[in-house]
């Protein structure tokens, strides 16, 4: 209940007053608003400043060292073209040893290896194993070729056995034959056939000896 009348002057002034309380607290509640919202703002720009800066950051850290491998890298591929390598050894064949410097000679007497000659095979029945080896020497004849085997033992220097023989292969009806003429054997040429017309001399004359000449 007022005691106040109404449209008396001091009802007029309370009413201008309470309007007034009223527009400053909506003004200090909307400066507030204001403040929250800025700091929201600002906390988000530099929220995201940091990560955009820590995310550079990381970029560069791993572009550096990348870059540091691929340096690294390229250095020794230069180095590595500019490298010559040169390699000499030895490879032992029982008592004798065999000295690899470069390819063999032509005229060097190849030498099986270890693995080659099979050291270690054996038959089921374990019975002693002699271990041999052959050479052949091939010259070509007509149509065919002159070939001079030799038979080696094993950490031998000079063949124990040679022969020599002219082969030759042709086409027939029923398939590839291989004609085969034994011509001498350890440097001696074998007797003549009486019905041949082929004279195992001359062709002899093309078999390769290990010394050379006849034993």
């Amino acid at each position: 209940m007022s005691y106040l009348a109404p449209g008396s002057p001091e009802n007029v002034a309370l009413a201008q007053h309470v309007n007034g309380r009223l527009r400053a607290e909506s003004r200090i509640i909307a400066a507030r608003a204001f403040l929250f919202r800025a700091i929201g703002a600002g906390t988000f720009v530099a929220l995201a400043g940091i990560g955009a800066g820590a995310a550079a950051y990381g970029y560069a850290y791993m572009n550096q060292y990348e870059s540091a491998a691929e340096r690294i890298a390229s250095a020794m591929q230069a180095a590595l073209s500019d490298v010559t390598l040169k390699t000499k050894g030895e490879v032992t064949l029982t008592d004798n040893t065999l000295k690899l410097e470069g390819l063999p000679k032509g005229n060097a007497v190849p030498t099986p290896t270890q693995t080659q000659l099979g050291q270690d095979a054996a038959p089921a029945s374990k019975a002693p194993v002699n271990t041999t080896f052959t050479v052949f020497k091939q010259v070509p004849y007509l149509d065919g070729q002159i070939v001079s085997g030799w038979n080696f033992r094993a950490n031998e220097e000079k063949p124990f056995q040679q022969y020599c023989y002219f082969s030759r292969r042709s086409n027939e009806p029923k398939g590839q034959v291989e004609i085969k003429i034994d011509l001498a054997m350890d440097g001696k040429v074998l007797a003549q056939p009486a019905k041949s017309d082929v004279n195992l001399a001359i062709l002899a004359s093309n078999c390769v000896w290990f010394d050379g000449k006849s034993l």
